[in-house]
């Protein structure tokens, strides 16, 4: 109804450039929007005093003239104006209730537009390191991003999926030096494990799955890994230097062909657990973008800035100008040892992304990248793109409580909760509900109690019984002999007269607006509030009305008002992938 509406109002708008009321170059943004109060009628509109300035006439003028000029329609009973100038509609009756038919006939496909259509979008969310686990904050990012992108499909996007796989850097060396210096502990050597190495079983597990697979063949006496090795941060040394020399060291020792085994062997399996994670997390993606199939496009990239004047060099590090657009520093592409840095990675991916032909790119980042943004903008404008194909999305943290009390975690130590441990605690349907039903720019508390809970406090349980309270009707149906006849219902839905039935029938119309509204603002949370609405209307409902009554037409009608209901509250669950018990 609401995109009818507009249309109506683009059509009375044409009507008015043509007589001259409005001159032709006065096309402001048509806005239609559903009012708050009833008594306002159904939807409104500010179009009319938009235009009255430019048209250097009255407001409710102006309204009055794009009234006379609207088209008939029969879904619309009476058009009034309202205060200073606004334009309200109301429905015919009838018109309220067709959202059931409409629902029913179209099934899963409500709600669903072709809004996007033509548009190729790109979503990278988490893009985690593979140095360990995903843990629960990387859980918030997951379920943000894989919502945000059904969303977009939703509304006719064509949405590419990525994960940025960082499989090179000093991130990955320093994994591959952990990995091989506890292969070392287990196959026998005795040394101080580095301050800065990363730890938690998961490191032990790969080095185990080393010594299984390859014996002794890594093994060097741990006198010599730590022979004349700049000293440690507990030993009054720098723990970064110490574990760089490490790393070195490990090379050295290895050989780059084992050394290029052991990291490979850290690598895939913590990559092969985080697909597996992701994967039973309800996330999947089109495409995992390995960082090192970078390797070439760096160099040409860099090129590229030089050749357009973007890059200088200063004390043998080559710089990228990036406060000429807009930064607050310049950023180092190339060090003074001629490695290429983090950033000048960056600057190649983007620059690959939009090779790729995509409209616009959108990044689900945590909180903590909120310094990249400008310099990734930075980048943008320099390779020759406009900087609006970029856009962050920037997810704050989850923090978890149990009992009340709120969880600690660390990731270099290994103390912290994984997706997977979460998931076997609360659930897969709980986490994903939970970790969208607050925007994604608010910190969201987890309480890990109420997500296990089976009580209406618990908000997915409430929606997803509702759901279930719908599938038992029709089984309370057909276990009572009485008979459901859809056609019938359908043709008797002026019956629906009760307040609940109208304010039901009405929500369930908004449906397709917020799946928009929720695509458009990427707000997964606009879905999760709307789902747990309308199954406060659905409870409220069946709690003070009788579904299964003797009136056959009655009954009909409301049969059709709750299934249409329950597919809704279904196309909306599995929008954020949380499943439609039929029995709980």
């Amino acid at each position: 109804m609401k995109e009818r509406i507009e249309q109506q109002l683009a059509e009375s708008l044409s009507v008015l450039h043509a007589n001259g009321t409005v001159p032709p170059d006065v096309n402001p943004l048509i806005s239609v929007s559903r009012t708050r109060d009833a008594s306002h009628g159904d939807f409104a509109t500010n179009l009319a005093m938009l235009l009255a300035k430019p048209c250097g006439r009255a407001p409710r003028e102006i309204a009055q003239a794009l009234i006379d000029a609207l088209p008939a329609c029969d879904t619309i009973r009476d058009v009034v104006i309202a205060g200073p100038g606004f334009i309200n509609f109301f429905q015919a009756e009838d018109a309220t209730t067709a959202v059931i038919a409409t629902v029913l006939s179209q099934g899963d496909a409500f709600g669903r537009s072709q809004l996007g259509k033509g548009q190729r979008v790109q979503v990278e969310f988490v893009s985690a390191n593979p140095t360990g686990p995903l843990h629960v904050g990387h859980g918030r990012g997951a379920a943000m991003g894989a919502s945000i992108a059904n969303l977009m499909n939703a509304v006719g996007f064509d949405v590419q999926r990525e994960y940025y796989v960082n499989d090179a850097g000093r991130q990955m060396e320093i994994l591959a030096t952990s990995v091989w210096l506890r292969y070392l502990e287990l196959a026998g050597e005795s040394f101080e494990f580095p301050s800065n190495g990363y730890r938690g079983d998961y490191i032990v597990a790969i080095s185990q799955s080393l010594l299984d697979s390859y014996g002794q063949r890594f093994r060097h006496p741990g006198s010599a890994v730590f022979a004349d090795m700049a000293a440690d941060e507990p030993a009054g040394g720098d723990k970064e230097l110490h574990i760089d020399a490490l790393i070195v060291r490990a090379r050295e020792l290895l050989g780059e062909n084992d050394y290029s085994l052991v990291f490979d062997c850290a690598l895939n399996s913590i990559l092969d657990d985080i697909k597996q994670d992701l994967g039973e997390f309800g996330v999947s993606y089109d495409n995992w973008f390995s960082e090192r199939s970078l390797a070439g496009d760096v160099q040409r990239v860099v090129d590229k800035l030089d050749a357009t004047g973007h890059l200088y060099e200063k004390e043998g590090v080559r710089w990228f100008r990036s406060t000429a657009f807009g930064d607050d520093k310049d950023r180092a592409v190339v060090r003074a040892n001629g490695q290429s840095t983090y950033f000048a990675s960056d600057i190649a991916y983007i620059d690959n992304k939009l090779q790729r032909g995509f409209d616009r790119i959108l990044y689900v980042f945590g909180a903590d990248h909120h310094g990249y943004t400008t310099r990734m903008l930075a980048a943008c404008e320099a390779l020759g793109y406009p900087r609006e194909k970029l856009e962050f999305l920037l997810i704050q943290f989850a923090i978890l409580f149990r009992g009340g009390q709120r969880i600690q975690m660390s990731t270099r130590s290994g103390s912290f909760v994984t997706i997977r441990e979460l998931r076997d605690e609360v659930g897969k349907d709980a986490a994903r509900f939970f970790y969208v039903m607050r925007k994604y720019s608010q910190h969201l508390d987890f309480d890990l109690d109420l997500a296990k809970s089976q009580s209406n406090d618990n908000p997915v349980y409430y929606v997803q019984y509702a759901y279930a309270r719908i599938c038992s009707v029709m089984r309370q149906l057909e276990q009572r002999g009485l008979s459901f006849d859809q056609a019938s219902g359908l043709a008797a839905l002026e019956r629906l007269v009760e307040t609940a039935e109208t304010e039901l029938m009405t929500l369930l119309a908004t449906y397709p607006e917020v799946i928009e509204r929720a695509a458009l603002a990427h707000e997964p949370h606009q879905l999760t509030g709307y789902l747990r609405d309308l199954a406060n209307g659905l409870h409220s409902y069946y709690n003070a009305h009788k579904v299964l009554v003797d009136d056959d037409e009655l009954r009909h009608a409301r049969l059709c008002l709750l299934l249409a209901i329950r597919q809704v509250l279904g196309n909306g669950l599995a929008l954020i992938d949380v499943s439609t018990p039929e029995v709980m």
